[in-house]
């Protein structure tokens, strides 16, 4: 009973987490500020709803909430972003999103779970490079503590877990270090660009 409590507790924690991020870039966009990569997000909720049904699926429990609720925001911000996103679509940006949906039939393939999981894994990864691109440039079109705090809930959510297995535990993992790496580089690229900009000044 206790360990029940404890998993529902971190897993609503979880979607806390992810609410608190989806909340603040959402104004950020509504604001002028944040101009979202429609790639991105495209290649992210769809990956997230596959990861989702897996996790559900492999008994994952309230460890899987915050990926439930975090595709469907991911597909609300990809209709956003066709108005109030990023226009700058690169040649790059195309090829990127044709090798993350191109790698979805390799998962549907895919018998071995872990195998699944990884596949998973590496296009929610590679949807990234958008944003990451966007970002070099303008860093401060990206809200920095949306991706800490979607980090955040993903870190409760693999605490939350119930069935620890490969299938369930490694996404959130991965989504930990990736939305935590994006936050650290976020603020580097901006401190760097502050920096250049002051030294053009002198």
């Amino acid at each position: 009973m206790f360990n029940l409590e404890r998993h529902t507790i971190l897993g609503a924690l979880s979607v806390c987490m992810m609410v608190c991020s989806r909340a603040g870039y959402f104004a950020g966009i509504f604001r002028g500020r944040t101009r979202p990569h429609v790639f991105s997000w495209l290649i992210w909720g769809t990956i997230s709803g596959i990861g989702f049904a897996a996790q559900a699926a492999e008994g994952a429990g309230p460890g899987s909430w915050a990926r439930g609720f975090g595709s469907a925001t991911c597909f609300v911000l990809v209709g956003i972003s066709y108005f109030k996103g990023e226009k700058d679509i690169k040649r790059a940006d195309w090829v990127t999103l044709a090798v993350a949906l191109s790698a979805i039939p390799l998962w549907v393939l895919t018998k071995t779970p872990f195998w699944s999981v990884l596949i998973v894994c590496v296009i929610d990864t590679i949807g990234y490079l958008p944003t990451v691109r966007k970002s070099w440039l303008k860093p401060r079109e990206e809200l920095a503590v949306s991706y800490l705090f979607s980090c955040l809930g993903a870190a409760f959510s693999l605490l939350a877990i119930v069935q620890y297995t490969p299938s369930t535990w490694l996404y959130p993992l991965v989504l930990t270090c990736s939305n935590g790496g994006m936050w650290l580089f976020l603020l580097a690229r901006r401190r760097s660009v502050a920096a250049e900009a002051a030294a053009n000044v002198l």
